[in-house]
């Protein structure tokens, strides 16, 4: 029951920090790692946080509207779901022993995005429009998108961060149109690897489903409290803990082989 509660309390921190700073995977997958294999963690961490991206998308339904009778915003939502599905099926196909060793790897990149936030996040103050793209554009946005989608699928941890900074650097659209896309793409593609994770059977569910409830909680006390909260401090605190479980990982999966190397 303690560990039940350990992780129900951990998911409303990690869905606050969601909603606060982005970043709540780093809390939820490291510490499901220390009871289930990692493509079981990952799949577990993934369904823990999906019920804050149905909720991102409401609070942002306002800016999200006026795109909503735009062609490109659903040819945006193809290479979205087709990576985050694909993303879900390398994951899941990988095996446990690939993925433990893409681990350190992948919790750096999450870190870094978050490090690197100020500036894929910058604020654009002289454009006010909503984004538009132009005809020659489309490959490359298709193929942007598609790559931070199979991000997506296969980790999620900084997806949202990392999705804001794709869209910025690709659209001249406003600040707050560029977040409310993100949100309705970022819950896309994590719903479809979600989907896949559940059918694949990656999901643990006596974890997933408290954790589940309190990454709702935490998604919801996240957005009352994120016009007060320091946000800057928050983002820190993710950094961080990111470096801490980086180093940690690096440690266990190269640190007893060059010690037996070294004594050998």
């Amino acid at each position: 029951m303690e560990t039940y509660v350990l992780f129900f309390v951990a998911s409303i921190v990690a869905g606050a920090i969601n909603a606060l700073a982005g970043g709540g995977g780093l809390i939820t997958f490291p510490l499901l790692m220390l009871v289930v294999a990692p493509v079981t963690a990952d799949a577990t961490s993934a369904v823990a946080l999906l019920f804050a991206y149905p909720t991102a998308v409401w609070r942002t339904r306002g800016q999200l509207a006026g795109l909503l009778d735009r062609r490109w915003l659903w040819l945006l939502l193809i290479p979205s779901v087709l990576g985050g599905l694909l993303g879900a099926l390398l994951l899941s196909r990988t095996g446990d022993r690939n993925f433990v060793e893409l681990v350190p790897w992948l919790v750096l990149v999450a870190t870094l995005i978050i490090l690197l936030r100020p500036i894929l996040v910058r604020r654009r103050e002289s454009e006010s429009r909503l984004p538009d793209f132009a005809a020659a554009w489309w490959p490359v946005v298709m193929a942007v998108i598609f790559v931070v989608a199979l991000y997506g699928g296969y980790f999620g941890a900084g997806i949202g961060i990392l999705m804001i900074g794709a869209l910025s650097f690709i659209s001249p659209g406003d600040i707050q149109h560029v977040v409310a896309l993100k949100n309705l793409l970022t819950g896309c593609l994590r719903g479809m690897s979600v989907i896949v994770l559940v059918i694949e059977g990656n999901v643990n569910w006596k974890y997933s489903v408290p954790m589940a409830l309190g990454g709702l909680l935490g998604g919801y006390l996240g957005g009352l409290v994120s016009h007060r909260a320091n946000r800057v401090v928050v983002r820190w605190i993710v950094i961080g803990i990111g470096f801490g479980v980086t180093a940690y990982y690096f440690w266990k999966l190269y640190g007893p082989a060059v010690m037996r190397v070294s004594s050998e």
